[in-house]
């Protein structure tokens, strides 16, 4: 299958080498493409639980793998109209890919207008939809949390900063939050306010709060020599009220563990507190998604939590997130993007084989966001210069 992105002349960022760490532009790459790779080994088995994923792929998920009902993914509930699984990414990476295009356009920071003026008309564009082969608009593709921002923003013409109180509280904000932090690369208070901005037409309480650990956990992760502890500090600096303290139980749960399979079940009883989901995950209790300061999204911690499992390798770290079920489509997105922000290499293989059968140029965003992140970078330094020079002549320390 050809890519639909017609870039493929640019070169992929070169490898690094032992002597040679990770630089900018190469993790940004891995971090993105981290992320669809996550996205596309977890989608064919959201939903379920570890025994569940067990029972049907006869062990542990290690890779791609097809379609949950196989051949009946037509038809077959709850899945249906959608093809999840071979390689096929979901909306985590449609609505990542789109805040990319959005960095883009307007090659600086942005802000809740940035979404109404530019998000919710990419929503509102044709493009291939992998899940369901063939061109659409992504709009018909997202959750209805995300056609919340269509809603509110399009039709409803809402204050972009207001925009997202009173829509059901989940991970849609966060899940796409990892241009943030790469564009504010080893900042990761400027990359929590950013995404706390953005989140605002979409999310409100835990949700939105998320969205702002998360893009802080991607610029942490990037910053040179970081480690997956130094993320998690990060993160705990800056959290609050209930996703602080899930994180923080998840991921003293997690230290003591090195290998996912046993990890699954204490990392689950450690985040169920703060989950309002309950148990059954397709059938959501009565108080679940509702604003709170007590609780938190069960997908930013547990992707965390598998961040410490795994090392902060790639593979170990997605693998772990994505036989963990659930939301691990999500999960795994959110572990790839730190991982590979980290430096951790994505498998190859599977990098190609979802950029086939998803027929997206998966280096194409990372290239054009490590454009926009240096500009945006030269940006602020011209401003913190022009402010040193103002705050000089104001103080009278010149």
């Amino acid at each position: 299958m050809t890519p639909t992105t017609a870039t493929a002349a640019e070169p992929a960022p070169a490898p690094s080498t032992p002597q040679s760490p990770p630089g900018l532009d190469e993790r940004i790459a891995r971090a993105l493409v981290g992320a669809a790779v996550g996205d596309a080994l977890g989608g064919p088995v959201e939903g379920w639980t570890p025994e569940q994923i067990a029972e049907r792929h006869g062990g542990r998920v290690t890779g791609i793998v097809g379609p949950w009902h196989g051949e009946n993914w037509r038809t077959a509930r709850p899945i249906a109209p959608y093809h999840k699984g071979d390689g096929h990414v979901t909306d985590d990476t449609l609505m990542t890919h789109a805040l990319v295009r959005v960095y883009d356009r307007v090659r600086d920071h942005l802000d809740a207008y940035a979404v109404a003026d530019h998000l919710v008309p990419d929503l509102l564009s044709p493009r291939w939809i992998p899940e369901l082969e063939a061109e659409a608009l992504p709009l018909q593709r997202i959750f209805l949390a995300e056609k919340w921002i269509v809603a509110r923003l399009h039709y409803g013409h809402v204050d972009p900063r207001e925009a997202g109180a009173g829509n059901i509280v989940n991970c849609g904000a966060a899940m796409y939050m990892a241009p943030v932090g790469l564009v504010n690369a080893g900042h990761p208070e400027a990359a929590y306010a950013e995404a706390l901005e953005i989140a605002a037409p979409h999310q409100s309480s835990y949700g939105r709060e998320a969205a702002g650990v998360f893009a802080a956990a991607v610029a942490a992760a990037c910053h040179p020599g970081a480690t997956p502890d130094a993320v998690i500090d990060a993160t705990l600096a800056l959290a609050k009220d209930g996703t602080r303290s899930a994180i923080e139980e998840v991921c003293e749960v997690a230290s003591h563990h090195d290998d996912f399979e046993a990890a699954l079940a204490p990392l689950r009883a450690a985040v169920e507190p703060f989950d309002t989901v309950g148990p059954d995950y397709r059938s959501p209790s009565l108080g679940a998604r509702r604003p709170s300061r007590l609780h938190a999204i069960e997908e930013l911690p547990i992707a965390l939590g598998m961040l410490l499992v795994g090392g902060g390798d790639y593979r170990r770290t997605v693998l772990g997130s994505v036989n963990y079920g659930r939301d691990c489509d999500s999960i795994a997105t959110m572990s790839g993007a730190i991982a590979g922000a980290l430096g951790s290499e994505v498998p190859a293989d599977w990098a190609a084989t979802v950029a086939e059968a998803s027929r997206l140029d998966l280096h194409a965003p990372a290239r054009t966001l490590a454009r926009v992140t240096r500009e945006v970078f030269a940006r602020d330094l011209e401003r913190r210069r022009s402010h040193e020079e103002a705050f000089a002549a104001l103080a009278g320390t010149r």
